[in-house]
């Protein structure tokens, strides 16, 4: 459908190419584990997966700082469990989350393969709302690094996704147009609407189970973005 529009392709990272629940399940069972936290994984999990998504979506709306994400999104998942976790180790848990998810490096499945396929024909490149040091970690470790020419994460940017700052960087920093460039990625409002709003061609990677809409096609496994590209 796109192949003969698009010279560059823009990725999402977390939840999209990087198996985002997946690598922070493994994380949390082993730092809960070594913190002595006495709360099953499944149940902390069911918790803490939509509190996450609550204060990653009041960070992309600069309600909350990057510190204040990291210990809120922990400090309600312990309150509404009940369990009594001092702030210091609220605090040591949040550095150990930071500081050993980007060592696990599952991907969604057909990831690299699809980025083989892309690779000869487009320009390759990511925006995301993480923070530099961790994504670089990530896309290294995941070894799909040298896959991209170009990345802009929302610390480079000084704006997060949905913003039209970040997305403009992006197409500055990869010499590219927007009526030339996909945006690909799993979040409606900060990649599909975000992309959309400053010309680009979107296709929504739906990692969430969400409904049918109509604001682009979607995509169930990162293999059918070739009936596009």
């Amino acid at each position: 459908m796109f192949k003969e529009i698009v010279t560059d392709v823009f990725f999402d990272l977390d939840h999209t190419l990087w198996d985002f629940e997946k690598n922070s399940a493994i994380t949390f069972k082993k730092i809960l584990s070594e913190n002595n936290i006495a709360i099953q994984l499944e149940d902390f999990l069911k918790v803490y997966i939509p509190i996450n998504l609550q204060y990653w979506k009041l960070y992309r709306e600069e309600k909350v700082t990057k510190e204040e994400l990291r210990y809120n999104r922990l400090k309600k998942v312990f309150d509404a469990l009940e369990y009594k976790v001092l702030d210091e180790v609220i605090y040591k848990l949040s550095e150990d989350y930071i500081k050993y998810l980007s060592s696990f490096n599952h991907l969604f499945p057909n990831a690299k393969e699809i980025l083989e396929y892309l690779k000869p024909n487009y320009n390759l490149h990511i925006i995301t709302n993480g923070f530099n040091a961790v994504q670089e970690k990530k896309l290294k470790n995941s070894g799909i690094f040298n896959y991209f020419n170009s990345i802009v994460d929302s610390e480079m940017a000084g704006v997060k996704k949905p913003n039209p700052a970040i997305f403009k960087l992006a197409l500055l920093k990869a010499n590219a147009i927007p009526e030339k460039a996909i945006m690909i990625g799993d979040s409606i409002e900060a990649d599909i609407l975000g992309a959309k709003a400053v010309g680009l061609h979107t296709l929504h990677f739906n990692a969430h189970k969400e409904s049918r809409h109509n604001y682009c096609d979607m995509i169930h496994d990162l293999n059918e973005i070739k009936k596009y590209l």
